[in-house]
């Protein structure tokens, strides 16, 4: 374990991110943050630290437990972070995940007028 880790490899190597690389790109476009500052991929982090990580729609939140910089498995990651995002960031997920998604074959062109009636019809919530 290092006294100092990159933030890009610390959510790499604590499996918030798939790769190194989609971490630093999230450093980059300003979806982390900590202490209310947009970090770059190579500010070096603290073990207290609490990192916001913008995952659309949801901003998770990780409190740093210690350092590493070498991947591990899933199971040993949980050593090194604590979640302490909100239940109601969470719950968005739960509504996004239960919305009715409206599906049209592919190729079949955009509905006729009476087939949008029949939708708007379907979908009225009075």
């Amino acid at each position: 374990m290092d006294n100092q880790v990159r933030v890009d490899k610390w959510l790499w190597a604590t499996r918030v991110f798939k790769t190194r690389s989609i971490a630093t790109e999230a450093c980059k476009k300003g979806r982390v943050v900590i202490d209310n500052i947009q970090v770059k991929p190579s500010r070096v982090m603290k073990i207290g630290d609490i990192v916001h990580v913008k995952k659309s729609p949801v901003t998770y939140r990780y409190k740093v437990l210690g350092l590493i910089e070498k991947r591990i498995g899933a199971q040993l990651a949980s050593e090194y972070l604590l979640d302490v995002t909100p239940k109601e960031e969470l719950a968005i997920l739960d509504v996004q995940k239960n919305m009715i998604w409206m599906k049209r074959e592919r190729g079949t062109g955009r509905p006729t007028k009476k087939e949008r009636r029949d939708l708007d019809d379907f979908f009225e919530t009075d």
